[in-house]
């Protein structure tokens, strides 16, 4: 929104302060400083609708920027490599804007404006394109690129409101045009829609207890853990027919340890269709991606890791969900894992970078799992074989071999949750020793450090590296690590480590999340901890941890929730006594799917002082 008072067109692109600001999930709105105008906006299924409350002008407008890629990162901005936009009636515009490969239609549609007194117009770099209703460009670069769109001018009253209308179509502008027409007509029409859509999805869990700070903290988080990856069910550019379809996979690596086991576990259709989409990519693009962006390149990340896609594969089938043909699954999960790091893998056992040694490995054994049970022992036997390669890329000092690692070091990695963690346990030399590695690495009995600042260099992130220590939870590589101190018996270290990264990493202020959220890991990691349980990704095992509230109820299932209630639990009271699983004693320190979804009743018991309540194991497959 502009003023000509206020610059006109100059405005575009300049930050505004805005005060009186209000979110919720679906809904933003704030005042827009200096000149009062009341920006709101709300989303529909295939756009969003704006709406501008402005003060009396002589000329008020909206302006469109077609141009913009989105956050404006230093030299990796995404900038149009061709675009022709133009005007439509009097208050509609359409574009077809190509961006990282692919083309993007948007609809637009201004409505509020007096008919007689308004003016739609092209614009280009802040000036208005005078008698020009459609402009094109081609082959546009960083030294050629200039700002350019669309904008709806008039004079306005005080109090005057104004609602722009915008939806997108990967396919065509003809399904732009239908997506704008077919959203509601009404922006408080629009809001209350979404408004009920997030609560129906955050009503799938229900927590009592804690503190206020506790439950907002929580509430924001299964919010943040629901945003990704974006559902555009038939509207694939990459290929001609209907069917489901998600993008913005930014990356796996962030998302499948935590983010995607939630939305799998409470979602079961939608993580259907998320699986289904991803083997129609790998039938696609030769593989499964580990970033899977609205972009051509989908290699881009490969760097991050290998065989991700294994995992939530695996994970939807523990979960039985619906619609998925496993043996299309299976095939495509074979043939994938020989590609790029997984040819040094087959032939010389191990591939730097060393975790995608333990990638792949952990993705051979996900494969065994799902041949298991539908009968290939052929498959099965191999890919077993190959699961145990992920021993050769740990020392003799029980943790990982020095090579290259991606946002992290040797020890962030050295704790991951693998499938054979008796085995892991041994090679590091017995339970004691490898509690003595991972104290070491939480820093217990180690001088304290400072912590980074509010925007840390990369030389002092580069020192924090150096030290070998857990960080905090502000990154995905190490966030499983507590966990792992209950495959070796202490599970009141793990219950430690847990409550304090809930207590200390996360908040309720702006401040609240210690590092990046990473397309919802590291909130899905607080709404799994915060709830006492934690997803082994790709395996049927759900750890217990430290319960924080009084009560939840989680619908995992599609009748009863599954309750998990704790006694004695409060601030200091991290550790648990005892457990009961619907009323009888329970002492695995896990739970399975079946557990979860028939609903019933998790009892814990806590206490502040440290206990060993159970000496049994979660599982692990030699």
């Amino acid at each position: 929104p502009f003023l000509e008072e206020g610059g006109g067109l100059s405005m575009v692109g300049t930050p505004f302060s805005v005060i009186q600001e209000e979110a919720v999930p679906g809904y933003y709105s704030c005042i827009l400083k200096p000149y009062g105008i009341r920006a709101e906006i709300t989303v529909t299924p295939r756009g969003a609708i704006h709406r501008y409350t402005f003060p009396k002008s002589r000329c008020a407008g909206i302006a469109v920027d077609f141009s913009h890629g989105g956050i404006e990162i230093e030299d990796g901005r995404t900038i149009p490599l061709r675009a022709e936009y133009c005007l439509q009636e009097t208050f509609g515009a359409e574009a077809c804007v190509t961006m990282e490969g692919l083309p993007i239609r948007m609809s637009v549609d201004a409505s509020g404006f007096d008919t007689h007194s308004t003016a739609g117009s092209l614009w280009e770099d802040g000036e208005i394109l005078s008698g020009q209703n459609e402009k094109a460009y081609e082959y546009m670069r960083e030294s050629t690129y200039v700002p350019f769109g669309v904008c709806f001018r008039g004079p306005t009253e005080e109090e005057h409101v104004v609602e722009l209308k915008v939806a997108f179509s990967f396919r065509s502008r003809k399904k732009a045009n239908e997506n704008r027409s077919s959203s509601p007509h009404d922006f408080s029409v629009a809001r209350r829609i979404a408004k009920k859509d997030w609560e129906e999805r955050l009503d799938r869990i229900r927590v009592q207890g804690g503190t206020l700070a506790q439950q907002r903290t929580f509430y924001t988080a299964f919010y943040h853990s629901l945003i990704k990856p974006s559902e555009a069910h038939n509207e694939s550019p990459f290929w001609p027919w209907d069917g489901p379809f998600f993008f913005d996979f930014s990356t796996l690596w962030d998302m499948y340890k935590t983010q995607l086991p939630l939305v799998l576990s409470l979602f079961p259709d939608e993580g259907a269709a998320i699986v289904n989409a991803m083997l129609t990519v790998v039938e696609m693009e030769g593989n499964f991606p580990i970033g899977y962006r609205l972009a051509r390149g989908y290699d881009r990340f490969s760097h991050q890791a290998s065989a991700l896609g294994h995992v939530v594969i695996a994970d939807a089938f523990h979960r039985r969900l619906p619609g998925i043909d496993w043996e299309r699954a299976l095939t495509l999960m074979s043939k994938d894992l020989g590609r790029e790091y997984g040819e040094a893998f087959f032939q010389d056992g191990v591939v730097h970078p060393l975790t995608h040694t333990l990638d792949l490995a952990y993705g051979c054994f996900c494969t065994a799992a799902i041949a298991t049970e539908i009968g290939d022992t052929t498959v099965a036997a191999q890919m077993l074989e190959y699961a145990s390669q992920w021993k050769n890329a740990f020392d003799k000092t029980g943790l990982l071999r020095d090579s290259t690692y991606y946002e992290g070091s040797k020890y962030n990695y050295s704790f991951r949750l693998l499938h054979d963690m008796a085995s892991r346990i041994s090679l590091a030399g017995g339970d004691t020793a490898f509690v003595d590695l991972l104290d070491t690495f939480f820093g217990y009995a180690a001088d304290s450090v400072p912590a980074p600042g509010v925007s840390p260099c990369r030389t002092e992130m580069a020192e924090g590296e150096l030290l070998g220590r857990f960080e905090g939870f502000n990154n995905e590589p190490d966030m499983e690590s507590p966990y792992a101190y209950i495959y070796a018996g202490r599970h009141d270290r793990a219950c430690e480590v847990i409550r304090a990264g809930l207590t200390q990493c996360y908040g309720d202020s702006r401040g609240g999340l210690v590092g990046n959220d990473d397309s919802g890991g590291m909130s899905s990691w607080y709404v799994w901890s915060a709830l006492g349980l934690f997803p082994v990704a790709g395996q049927d095992v759900f750890l217990i941890g430290s319960p924080l509230f009084n009560r939840a109820e989680v619908q995992f299932g599609p009748d009863q929730a599954f309750a998990i209630e704790t006694d004695g639990g409060g601030t200091e009271s991290s550790y648990i006594q005892s457990v009961l699983l619907d009323g009888k004693p329970f002492k695995k320190p896990y739970l399975c799917w079946r557990d979860l979804c028939s609903g019933g009743t998790l009892s814990v018991k806590m206490t502040s002082t440290p206990t060993v309540w159970t000496q049994e194991r979660p599982p692990s497959v030699m």
